[in-house]
C-alpha cells in the first residue's frame, strides 16, 4: 500500500512539473509592475453614441454567430469578419492581390504611396479567422499614416493548418517585402510590421525571429491588443472577463476549465509548448528589439498580456511604449473612422511611425536611454475633442 501511494505521488509530481513548468513556463508575475511607460487615455464620453453603436454591432454579430450550429460556427465567424468592411467607402485607396513569396496577400495603396516605404500587416482572428479583406479599415489607415504601401497577408489558419504554418507564412512574407514592393523587385527604404490580437502575437514573434536571424530589422513595429502569453497566465484573462464585451462572451467558458487542462490541450493540438517563445513572445529574450508601440484597452482580457510584455521588454533595454484606453473594446481601431478613440489611436501611431522613420528617409533618432524620440506624443494628446491622456503605470 505504501509503495502504491509513493508511486502515485511520484506520478502526480511528474505530471505537475510537466504541466506547470514545461508547458506553463516561468512565473511571469514579476512583470505585473514596470517603470511607468504606460500612457493612459481616458474617454470623456464612455457612453457616447459612437461607442454604443459599436457595442450594438458587436452584440448583433455575436448573436448571429451563437445562433449557428456549432459545426458551421467557424465558417460563420469567417464570413462575418470578412463582412466588416464590405460597406466601407475607401475612396481612392486601392487593394491589389499579390503572391508574396508563396503567401497570398494584397497590397493596400493610398494615393501618393511611396512604394519603398512598406508595412507588413498581420491580421487577428484567434489564428482561425480573419483575412486581408476583414481588416481593410485598419490596413487602409496604415497605408495613409505611413505614407507607403501595406502588404496584408492571408496566412494559413487553424484548424486546417498548424500554428507553425501561419508563423512560417509571416516569416516568408517579411523576407519577401524587404526586396519587393508594389511595383516589383526593389529594396525597401523603410519597413514596418504591425498586427492585432493574434496578429499582434505573430508580430512580436516575428520581430524576435528577425533579430535572431540577422535580417534587416523593421524601423518600427506596432501591436494592437496583442496576445503575448499562450500559457494563459495573465490575471486580466479572468479579472476583465465581465468588462470585455468582445472576448468575454466568446472565450468566457475557458475560465471554467482548469488551466492545466487548457495547457495540455493546446500542446496536443499544436505540438508546440504553450510556453515556447515561438507562440508566447513574453517568454522569450526581449532585448535588441526595434522601436515598438503597443496599444490595448484597459478593460479587455488581454491588457495584462500587453503590460507584462512591455515591462519585460523595457527592463531588457528595448525601446517600447504602451498606450491604453479606458472603456474600449478589443481592437477598437477596426471601427475607424466612426469611433473617435480609433481616430485618436491612429494619430498616436502616425506620430510614432514618423518619429521612427520620417518620410524622406531621415534616420530616426534616439534619446539617451535608447527610446525612440516621438515628437508631439505628449501626455495631453487629444483627438476630435474626445479623450485625455494620462501618463503613469497601473
Amino acid at each position: 500500500m505504501t509503495e502504491v501511494l509513493l508511486t502515485l505521488l511520484v506520478i502526480a509530481a511528474l505530471l505537475w512539473f510537466f504541466v506547470a513548468r514545461w508547458l506553463g513556463g516561468a512565473d511571469m508575475r514579476r512583470w505585473d509592475a514596470g517603470d511607468g511607460r504606460e500612457q493612459r487615455f481616458a474617454s470623456d464620453d464612455e457612453g457616447g453614441a459612437e461607442q454604443r453603436a459599436v457595442l450594438d454591432a458587436i452584440g448583433r454579430l455575436l448573436a448571429d454567430i451563437k445562433g449557428v450550429p456549432f459545426s458551421r460556427r467557424l465558417a460563420q465567424v469567417r464570413l462575418a469578419m470578412d463582412a466588416l468592411s464590405q460597406e466601407r467607402d475607401f475612396g481612392a485607396t486601392r487593394f491589389r492581390p499579390v503572391d508574396a513569396g508563396g503567401v497570398p496577400a494584397e497590397w493596400v495603396l493610398a494615393p501618393g504611396a511611396d512604394p519603398a516605404r512598406r508595412t507588413l500587416y498581420i491580421h487577428g482572428g484567434a489564428y482561425t479567422a480573419g483575412s486581408p479583406r476583414s481588416h481593410r479599415s485598419i490596413t487602409a489607415r496604415f497605408a495613409e499614416i505611413t505614407g507607403g504601401a501595406v502588404l496584408a497577408i492571408d496566412y494559413r489558419l487553424m484548424p486546417e493548418h498548424s500554428r507553425r504554418a501561419g508563423i512560417d507564412d509571416c516569416r516568408s512574407a517579411y523576407r519577401w517585402i524587404l526586396a519587393h514592393g508594389p511595383d516589383g523587385a526593389s529594396p525597401a527604404t523603410a519597413v514596418f510590421v504591425a498586427g492585432d490580437s493574434a496578429g499582434g502575437n505573430l508580430t512580436l514573434s516575428l520581430i524576435a525571429w528577425v533579430r535572431d536571424a540577422g535580417l534587416r530589422a523593421p524601423d518600427a513595429a506596432v501591436a494592437l491588443s496583442p496576445s503575448t502569453d499562450s500559457t494563459l497566465g495573465s490575471p486580466s484573462l479572468k479579472a476583465n472577463l465581465a468588462t470585455d464585451p468582445m472576448l468575454g462572451p466568446v472565450f468566457g467558458y475557458l475560465a471554467r476549465i482548469p488551466r492545466s487542462a487548457l495547457l495540455f490541450g493546446a500542446w496536443l493540438s499544436s505540438r508546440v509548448r504553450p510556453s515556447d517563445p515561438l507562440v508566447s513572445p513574453l517568454m522569450g529574450e526581449l532585448s535588441g528589439l526595434p522601436p515598438l508601440l503597443i496599444q490595448a484597452s484597459q478593460n479587455e482580457m488581454l491588457i495584462d498580456d500587453a503590460r507584462r510584455y512591455v515591462h519585460k521588454a523595457a527592463a531588457a533595454g528595448s525601446p517600447v511604449r504602451l498606450q491604453t484606453w479606458a472603456h474600449m473594446v478589443h481592437v477598437w481601431q477596426i471601427f475607424d473612422p466612426a469611433l473617435p478613440q480609433a481616430r485618436q489611436a491612429f494619430d498616436e501611431i502616425r506620430k510614432f511611425i514618423e518619429a521612427a522613420a520620417p518620410v524622406g528617409g531621415a534616420v530616426r533618432t534616439r534619446t539617451d536611454d535608447g527610446t525612440a524620440m516621438e515628437p508631439g506624443s505628449r501626455g495631453d494628446s487629444r483627438a476630435a475633442g474626445h479623450g485625455t491622456a494620462q501618463s503613469g503605470i497601473a
